[in-house]
C-alpha cells in the first residue's frame, strides 16, 4: 500500500494568487515549492484509487480504465473541481465513495455521467479486494468523512477537512495502530479560525491517536511560511507534506 500526495494545499494554494512576499514569487520559480489541491492517490498492488479530485487534470494525468476507484472527503469545490470534466468521458463507470449528502457540489449528483456515487456511512467498514477501509467522521462545515485504510499490517488515516477529532472519533482511532497519519493543518499556531487545525491542535491529536508517522496536509499560505521560518518546531515524527511526496 503505497500513498502519493498529489497536493498538499488548502483552497488558495501556494503561491497565493496576487502575493509578492519572498515565499510566494520562490513558489512562483519552482513548481517543488507550489501547493495545489489537497488529494492523495492510495496503490494497492495493480489498483489505483485517489483520495479526494481537487487535481483539476485528471483526464490527462489517469488514462481510461485506469481508476479503480475515488475516495471523497466532501463536497467543497477543492476537493472535488477535477470531477467536473472527467465525468463526461466514456467507458466503465467509476465508483466515488462519499459521505452522506443531500446536495452534493453544483450538478454532480444530476448529471454524473461515468461517475457512481455510493454513499457510505460513518464507521461501516467496507471490503474492496483485500483493502479495508472505514468511513471516520470529522468536524467540518459540511458532512466529512475521513478514512482509515487497512492492509495486512499497514494501516493508514487520512483526514481532512477537521477542526480537532470528535470524542468517538479519536476514540476509534486509538484503538489502532497506526502507522501513518495525513491530516488536515491550515493555520499557525494560535490561530482560533474554524473548520481547519491549526498546528496546536495537531500536537491534541497526537496525543489522542499516538500514530507512528504524521505528515501534515491542506497546508495554508501562512503556515507554509511559518515552517519554513521555524524548521525545528516540529517533533521528529511529524513532518510537512509536499506535493509529489510517497508515503509507503
Amino acid at each position: 500500500m503505497r500513498l502519493t500526495l498529489l497536493g498538499t494545499g488548502n483552497a488558495a494554494g501556494m503561491p497565493l494568487y496576487g502575493c509578492h512576499c519572498e515565499y510566494c514569487v520562490q513558489a512562483l520559480e519552482s513548481k517543488a515549492l507550489r501547493r495545489t489541491a489537497c488529494s492523495a492517490q492510495l496503490d494497492i498492488d495493480d489498483r489505483c484509487y485517489l483520495v479526494d479530485a481537487g487535481q483539476v487534470n485528471l483526464t490527462d494525468r489517469y488514462p481510461a480504465g485506469s481508476l479503480s476507484g475515488i475516495f471523497l472527503t466532501h463536497f467543497h469545490p477543492d476537493h472535488v473541481q477535477g470531477l467536473f470534466h472527467l465525468r463526461w468521458g466514456i467507458g466503465d463507470k467509476i465508483p466515488v465513495y462519499i459521505p452522506p449528502d443531500d446536495q452534493g457540489c453544483a450538478d454532480l449528483f444530476k448529471h454524473p455521467g461515468l461517475l457512481d456515487f455510493k454513499p457510505k456511512n460513518p464507521f461501516e467498514a467496507f471490503t474492496l479486494d483485500g483493502l479495508k477501509v472505514t468511513p471516520i467522521p470529522l468536524m467540518h462545515s459540511k458532512s466529512t468523512h475521513g478514512y482509515l485504510f487497512e492492509q495486512g499490517s499497514k494501516t493508514i488515516a487520512y483526514l481532512t477537512d477537521t477542526k480537532g477529532l470528535s470524542t468517538e472519533t479519536a476514540s476509534f482511532l486509538r484503538k489502532h495502530t497506526i502507522n501513518l497519519m495525513v491530516i488536515d493543518c491550515s493555520f499557525v499556531p494560535g490561530s482560533n479560525r474554524n473548520g481547519h487545525n491549526n498546528l496546536d491542535d495537531i500536537f491534541i491529536i497526537d496525543q489522542q491517536t499516538s500514530p507512528i508517522q504524521i505528515v501534515l496536509t491542506h497546508i495554508g499560505h501562512d503556515l507554509d511560511i511559518w515552517l519554513k521560518q521555524n524548521p525545528n518546531q516540529l517533533p521528529p515524527h511529524i513532518i510537512a507534506g509536499h506535493d509529489g511526496m510517497v508515503l509507503s
